[in-house]
């Protein structure tokens, strides 16, 4: 940059470079008066501006962005309610452990302790569900801060941050150059004597068994996962979010995913355990009383960051550290000749009950469909090149627990907020990060409508999406639990949606399922179809008894 043009920059300028240095393609969000001197900073940039329909969506956008890729997706919102519309998409994007930075308009420093229009504490409001949130005060900060803000994002356990950027300080002087982050950074392997002893209790366990969890399911931790099981020889489970971490090689040692209620076959398998060993765990996923309540097994902790320590979760080792790399020097050092005669029994009693479920759900008939027909008929479209993006709802339990995925970040779960609205949002992610794959998003028609705006969204964008709605008229996940507490269900029920004309009013395509034999031809035709796709089916949902029914006496719930 000349002398001339650094003279000229202003402060959006600088806030402009620095995503640019950072590789940032795309920015969502919508405009405002506070924010717009960024926004037209970002128009001789080499950077896309995606203009949403809701800044809740565009910050799950790049949540979703982060999740895949490992690098923060960027939103942006202008001041006031611009802002605060963010909580809930930052929320999310923290506990699940998505990268996530988002930019937020703000008053004049001057007046930003005066009650007038959009002046807001975005800061104290954000500080509780980001890893950074700050403001910059003057032009002297923004390269700090940003540099800062992307780290927090990005480093250790992944998540949002937050940058509050007052409009005088976007169009004041910023003659300053973006900061150059370091070469090479992050952490090492854990502690050499940690890991010994580490892998000193594992080979003397009779019967140890791994559970994974969100970090597990990163790229990288996922490559050395397999040949830690494979020379450990052991039995591994793992939450929702660790979907995709045990590759197709290692299926037989996979117990299933647990999660939200302990009444699993992975359950099973984890309660007959002397030595859990959790890799990438965090507690939001599954909490440690639901499986661990009571217990005094011991726990080795494989994590970049040391554990909350929980009156059910006290590990004996701690192993702190790149989690891929830790595993790499923890598998040298492990030598069991098979898995234990327990393990391999209920494995085996486990991989019958799979097929015999895969079976029934093959033959299931009627209308409306029931939910393992539809999963059985998912799983057959779920090839390498498929990503599926899952909101919040009874469905998503039935998929959680039924589809199976072999690729890392290929199955896209919510389960640390359980946020209703983010499949349609990570659909559009997916098919920017992945243009050449197919997409799938699945929501209830609970959630639908949260996030469903967006559908003129991916519709501008021209994105390849097919997106299934599961149809009952309930928040039917709700509605299952309050029955089973009360014997009734209260505040439920909603009316219904004509899916065929709201997608035809967008602009998209919309199809119904009108019975199982439909399922694999209507998939494939709106696979084939460009632009947006919406399916709707009715969905038989008597059975969802069955998935709370064993946890009924459970204080917890």
């Amino acid at each position: 940059m000349s002398d001339e043009e650094k003279t000229a920059q202003i402060g959006a300028d600088l806030v402009v470079r620095a995503l640019e240095d950072r590789g940032v393609t795309h920015v969502f969000g919508i405009p405002g008066a506070k924010i717009d001197a960024v926004f037209n900073s970002l128009v001789s940039s080499k950077i896309e501006t995606v203009v949403c329909r809701h800044e809740q969506n565009a910050a799950f956008i790049a949540g979703g962005i982060g999740r895949m890729t490992g690098k923060a997706g960027v939103c942006i919102a202008t001041s006031g309610p611009g802002v605060s519309n963010l909580v809930t998409g930052l929320a999310t994007a923290n506990s699940e452990g998505d990268p996530l930075l988002a930019l937020g308009g703000a008053v004049s420093v001057a007046d930003a302790d005066k009650q007038i229009h959009q002046s807001m504490d975005a800061v104290a409001i954000l500080k509780p569900v980001t890893k950074y949130a700050v403001s910059v005060g003057s032009t002297e900060q923004i390269a700090e801060v940003m540099a800062n803000a992307f780290r927090a994002a990005e480093g250790g356990r992944a998540g949002a941050s937050y940058v509050n950027l007052p409009m005088d300080v976007m169009k004041a002087a910023a003659p300053q150059s973006p900061l150059v982050l370091p070469r090479f950074s992050g952490a090492g392997p854990a502690a050499p004597a940690a890991i010994e002893e580490a892998a000193n209790l594992i080979n003397a366990a009779a019967n140890p068994v791994v559970l994974l969890g969100m970090m597990a399911s990163r790229p990288d931790a996922a490559a050395a996962l397999g040949p830690f099981l494979t020379r450990g020889n052991l039995p591994v489970v793992g939450t929702f979010q660790a979907a995709g971490a045990v590759g197709a090689s290692l299926f037989e040692n996979f117990g299933g995913r647990v999660g939200q209620l302990d009444n699993q076959p992975g359950d099973e398998l984890l309660d007959a355990s002397d030595l859990i060993i959790t890799v990438g765990y965090d507690p939001v996923e599954y909490w440690p009383p639901e499986w661990n309540r009571g217990k005094t097994r011991k726990i080795v902790h494989i994590d970049v960051r040391p554990c909350t320590l929980d009156a059910d979760y006290q590990p004996h080792i701690e192993l702190v550290g790149d989690i891929a790399l830790t595993l790499q020097a923890l598998t040298a050092g492990l030598a069991r000749e098979g898995k234990s005669a327990l393990s391999a029994a209920m494995l085996h009693k486990i991989d019958m009950e799979r097929r015999l479920l895969a079976e029934g759900a093959a033959r299931r008939g009627g209308v409306p469909v029931h939910p393992l027909r539809l999963v059985h008929d998912l799983q057959q479209f779920l090839t390498d090149d498929v990503t599926v993006c899952l909101d919040m709802g009874s469905f998503h339990l039935w998929i959680a627990r039924y589809m199976y995925s072999f690729r890392p970040r290929q199955l896209l779960i919510s389960n640390g907020q359980q946020t209703l609205g983010v499949a349609l949002p990570w659909g559009i992610a997916a098919s920017l990060v992945r243009p050449s794959e197919k997409v799938l998003s699945i929501s209830g028609d609970g959630g639908f409508l949260f996030s469903a705006m967006e559908l003129e969204t991916a519709v501008r964008l021209g994105t390849n999406i097919v997106h299934m709605v599961w149809i009952d008229g309930t928040y039917n996940m709700v509605k299952v639990q309050e029955e089973l507490k009360y014997g009734r269900a209260s505040g439920i029920a909603f009316g219904p949606i004509d899916y065929v004309k709201y997608a035809e009013a967008f602009g998209a395509k919309g199809v119904m399922i009108e019975s199982p034999d439909d399922i694999l031809p209507v998939l494939k035709k709106a696979f084939d179809t460009p632009g947006p796709v919406i399916i709707g089916v009715h969905v038989d949902y008597s059975d969802n008894v069955k998935l709370f029914e064993q946890a009924r006496e459970n204080a917890f719930h």
